[in-house]
């Protein structure tokens, strides 16, 4: 298995590569040249398999560079950090499927993927001799369960840089309270789309990036991907368990593209999604683009859910790609407009194509808050507000023919406010979060511009 850029001019590179590369040298977004497609019978056997012996299959059909070993021990060794001893296990509430991916150590999904993306980091810097410096932007979840990921590892440092103020309390916590030597956290003075165009144009100034070893954690990197289609098959077979269902629909709350794209790859790859169903906040650009083709940016609205504040989403580009069949001209050619514009358009066929897979719409504040409210009235289950947003979204839009699968990507706990504000107490809270508030912190406010990010990581990198 080989991986290209989704722009044209990076191609037939292993894994390895692909993985330490993060952002194309182009520009663009790596993807593997094919992907494999399963057989009915493949996925009876997936669906027999643990979490860990899961992901090991799944990523071995990605993966040829790495002995099969020491890929295992890596999975196993991420995967023994999780609370449940599934994984992600899958609860049924309210006549919906709930896939719980927040048993990791930040309480959120990107933990599925970081903790395994930072071992493996570990592996390749050890088997080099070289260095590392992360860097990456986060909306709330990412920096967090990417610190958590690499502290303390030899060869790394990370830089993570996340939107002053306009992530949750809990969120900031958990990022600023690692003191550990490794870690650089920055608060910039802007949004996190300011700070994804600042780490896009650091890792596009290719001697900026070679003098200082950049890589990426951001799931611009392919391993992030790679990592979260797994519990996309563990989901459907949980649940094909529990009803013989011949198909599923996802709902997945996002702002960036990555969570659903992953969905994308597998049902590329086979499994049989009848819908990938996109649940956004009042940042409804996805929404737009999914019903009318329209992907415009506009300014960025503080929402409840903070994680999916985003008027930019840089994983679009990979599935752009395949909509596009393939054609990297077609697909830098749209890039370089939106970079100019702040839009894209599509045909009327395209959109035609865009809606043989995805549903979506936009849940507000107050919808967020009554999704809570009433979920918890019927069940008692509390959600947080970006899973409220799926729940919300899941049901409006499926159609009752085959089970909903709501993916929950962080624990309630993460967002206090809004919970109690729906239900009028806070959530359970879980105990790694105890004395949080009381910890040492470390972080810096800085200007949100390229140049100074750029100078702070000279003056700090390995």
């Amino acid at each position: 298995m080989k991986y290209q850029s989704t722009r044209g001019q990076v191609k037939n590179i292993p894994f390895k590569q692909a993985v330490m590369m993060g952002l194309a040298e182009d520009g663009g977004l790596l993807l593997p040249e094919t992907i494999p497609h399963l057989t009915p019978g493949d996925l009876d056997a997936l669906a027999k398999l643990a979490y860990p012996e899961l992901a090991f299959q799944v990523m071995s059909y990605f993966i040829e560079d790495i002995p099969s070993a020491d890929l295992k021990t890596m999975i196993d060794r991420a995967y023994s950090s999780f609370k449940h001893p599934d994984i992600t296990p899958v609860v049924h509430q309210d006549g919906l499927y709930i896939l719980e991916l927040f048993h990791g150590p930040t309480l959120a999904f990107k933990d599925v993927a970081l903790q395994f993306l930072g071992n493996l980091f570990e592996y390749l810097l050890a088997e080099s001799g070289e260095h590392m410096n992360i860097l990456g932007a986060t909306s709330g979840d990412t920096g967090s369960a990417a610190i958590y990921g690499v502290r303390g590892k030899k060869n790394i440092n990370i830089f993570i840089l996340h939107p002053h103020k306009k992530v949750s309390p809990v969120q900031e916590l958990q990022m600023t309270t690692v003191t550990d030597a490794n870690v650089f956290n920055l608060a910039i003075e802007g949004t996190f789309d300011d700070g994804q165009q600042i780490v896009k144009e650091t890792f596009g100034d290719l001697e900026f990036k070679k003098q200082y070893a950049l890589g990426a954690v951001n799931s611009i990197n392919w391993a992030r991907i790679l990592a979260q289609v797994v519990y996309y098959f563990y989901a459907w077979g949980q649940v094909r368990k529990q009803t013989g269902a011949k198909k599923v629909y996802f709902s997945v709350p996002t702002g960036n593209f990555g969570d659903i794209f992953a969905g994308y790859i597998a049902k590329r790859m086979g499994l049989p999604i009848e819908k990938l169903v996109l649940a956004t906040n009042a940042n409804n650009i996805l929404a737009r683009f999914v019903n009318a083709g329209d992907y415009s940016s506009s300014e960025v609205h503080p929402t409840f859910s903070p994680s999916m504040d985003i008027q930019n989403a840089s994983n679009l580009e990979r599935y752009l790609y395949y909509l596009f069949n393939e054609d990297s001209k077609q697909l830098t050619s749209a890039m370089q407009q939106f970079a100019k514009t702040g839009k894209l358009s599509f045909t009327a066929k395209q959109i035609a194509e865009i809606h043989e897979t995805f549903l979506s719409t936009s849940v507000d504040n107050d919808q967020t808050l009554a999704t809570i409210r009433d979920f918890h009235n019927a069940t008692g289950y509390v959600l947080d507000p970006h899973t409220a947003t799926g729940i919300k979204v899941g049901k409006d839009l499926s159609a009752g023919d085959y089970p909903v699968i709501c993916l929950a990507t962080a624990h309630p706990a993460k967002f206090p406010d809004a919970v109690n504000q729906a239900i009028g107490r806070d959530p359970q809270r879980p105990a790694c979060l105890d004395g949080l508030e009381d910890r040492e912190r470390r972080c810096e406010i800085i200007h949100a511009s390229t140049d100074t990010v750029k100078r702070y990581l000279a003056k700090h990198a390995l």
